[in-house]
């Protein structure tokens, strides 16, 4: 019989916290995953998972979904009551019927690798995201579009707060994300890559960039850096890029959004690739 909990104990008070307390997650390596393709992701990715909380009750009874899950999975469950699981629930959905709590896993730059000789692998930068859900998108766009890992750089939004995993729809679990304090440490990865065979470009994207993205050759590897949402590619971050390209725009827009124009970096970089792979 798995365990069940039916008042608000110490365990529930701390994953609760995990909803929005930044420290505390980081403290005890721990955050939540909600929603099916994120836990299904969680799951096939081979991610760390501590538990899988499920709700209590018949009505509404589990879908066909969380019941499998329950009973493939490896995991340990424990079940909660309806009242509990809406207090780790997601704000005005209800409870739901599964979440997982789930292992951080520290990445270190400096022992990372990208491709091998003869590939051009994209790693994207996010530099100071200030929005979870933001970062979350650009984590899925840098999934869809073959990225080999993000690079969090400086003081920003969390990888782990739900709004951010839930944004990715899955996508954390299948491409790797470091942090590092500024670009330093990318200029290393850069410089790394390049004794490993693997000639490496840092590209910013800045509104007032060297050229169009679409005239910039993106053929090779590169890291491509994205500036955060109010003021964009730090002092730094602008000299440490090897060239900047801009994203030609009409309308009354002031500026796309990171994540956007993340996407149509990496869409242009995929399409370079497939119409003039050399």
């Amino acid at each position: 019989m798995t365990r069940q909990i039916r008042s608000r104990n110490a365990a529930v008070q701390v994953w609760t916290a995990y909803l929005d307390n930044r420290t505390t997650r980081n403290r005890d390596g721990r955050f939540l995953v909600h929603g099916v393709r994120p836990i299904t992701q969680a799951l096939a990715c081979g991610w760390p998972l501590e538990t899988l909380l499920y709700r209590l009750g018949d009505d509404p009874g589990l879908s066909s979904w969380a019941r499998d899950v329950l009973d493939s999975s490896p995991v340990p469950v424990v079940g909660l009551a309806p009242e509990l699981m809406a207090e780790l629930g997601e704000k005005s959905a209800g409870a739901p019927e599964l979440v997982a709590v789930a292992e951080q896993v520290r990445a270190d730059l400096a022992a990372y690798e990208a491709g091998d000789p003869g590939e051009a692998p994209v790693v994207v930068v996010f530099d100071r995201p200030n929005s979870p859900g933001n970062l979350g998108t650009l984590i899925r766009s840098a999934d869809a579009f073959g990225a080999s890992a993000v690079v969090v750089s400086g003081h920003g939004a969390d990888q782990y707060d739900p709004r951010c995993v839930r944004a990715s729809t899955g996508s954390l679990f299948s491409v790797p994300v470091f942090r590092v304090p500024g670009p330093a440490e990318v200029l290393a990865f850069r410089d790394r890559q390049v004794e490993r065979g693997i000639p490496t470009r840092i590209v910013g994207t800045d509104e007032r960039g060297d050229r169009a993205v679409f005239d910039q050759d993106l053929i090779d590897a590169t890291i491509l850096v994205l500036g955060n949402e109010t003021g964009g590619m730090s002092v730094a971050w602008s000299a440490a890029c090897d060239d900047t390209v801009t994203i030609p725009m009409g309308g009354t827009a002031s500026s796309l959004g990171a994540p956007s124009a993340a996407a149509v970096a990496l869409y242009e970089i995929s399409r370079q690739r497939r119409t003039f792979a050399r």
